[in-house]
């Protein structure tokens, strides 16, 4: 059974090894459509994965779970909380909250979340990231979503004083063919996909992807449809007592992005800071301090 901070996604790859070759052809089947794919009876789960169905009562014990109507179970309620808009988000925390003071019940909840998302963190695929963001001969293109659009703002913010060759993707959908016309193969595209997810987003990626545009995703723990044509992905916890989802622990991951982009190149990201600082002192647009 996964743990309140885990999903059977995480179940899955965490057993990956200890599987069978065929019990590993029915794990891959319901990571390629996760959670759907799982959401059948167990006949119809054995039958498109093509497996038996002892395979499927089989591999579900090993990941914890006591059979099959309690995997699906499980399934259901991850798919219950993907969808859940701001109403249900609260009702469910409402329900469950301690009688503590809002500041200590916030602080708890974020810390957990920041927790799990480190511990979700492959340092591999973080500085596979670090390595493609740094790459300045790249055009790196950032974009978020209704919410994370201010991720995506702040993160261009501080890339384009550290590498040339950054484009801010503004929020409007009808705006990003234009962008995508400037796309070419190896360029970087930087997004940010929490639920509720946006088909929009998903269908620039696949527009990038086809120009040979590497995608970096940073999304939640229940994962945005975009991680089929990703790489690397970033999973960060976000639950809260509040009807909104937080991203503290996103950004946190965000700005350790950021600090290695910067260290990965530092002579040349100083010589760029200083002549950003020359450019500040030009315009006055910042007050000096004697």
């Amino acid at each position: 059974m996964p743990t309140p901070t885990q999903t059977v996604r995480d179940l899955i790859r965490d057993h990956y090894d200890t599987l069978t070759q065929t019990e590993r052809k029915l794990a891959n089947a319901l990571l390629e459509n996760y959670p759907a794919a799982g959401l059948a009876s167990i006949t119809i789960v054995a039958e498109n994965s093509g497996v038996s169905t002892p395979t499927v009562a089989r591999m579900v014990q090993k990941l914890g779970f006591k059979g099959f109507p309690q995997f699906h179970q499980t399934l259901r309620e991850e798919l219950e909380a993907k969808i859940s808009g701001p109403v249900q988000k609260r009702e469910v925390w409402a329900a469950e909250a301690p009688e503590s003071h809002m500041l200590n019940r916030f602080a708890d909840a974020v810390m957990q979340n920041i927790r799990q998302s480190l511990s979700h963190v492959d340092t591999d695929k973080f500085d596979r990231a670090v390595e493609r963001l740094a790459d300045k001969d790249t055009h790196l293109f950032v974009v978020g979503g209704r919410v994370t659009r201010a991720l995506a703002e702040y993160a261009s913010t501080h890339l384009q004083a550290v590498r040339p060759h950054v484009t801010h993707m503004t929020s409007s959908a009808a705006t990003w063919p234009h962008y995508v016309l400037d796309m070419t193969e190896g360029d970087v595209l930087l997004m940010f996909d929490i639920r509720r997810y946006e088909n929009n987003l998903q269908r620039l990626a696949e527009l990038a992807v086809e120009r040979g545009v590497q995608v970096i995703l940073i999304t939640d723990p229940w994962t945005s449809p975009v991680a089929k044509i990703a790489d690397p992905v970033f999973n960060c916890w976000g639950e809260i007592p509040s009807a909104w989802d937080s991203n503290i622990s996103t950004l946190m991951l965000l700005e350790a992005l950021i600090a290695a982009v910067q260290e990965k190149s530092w002579p040349d990201t100083k010589e760029r800071f200083e002549k950003l600082d020359e450019i500040f002192d030009v315009t006055r647009l910042y007050r000096k301090f004697s």
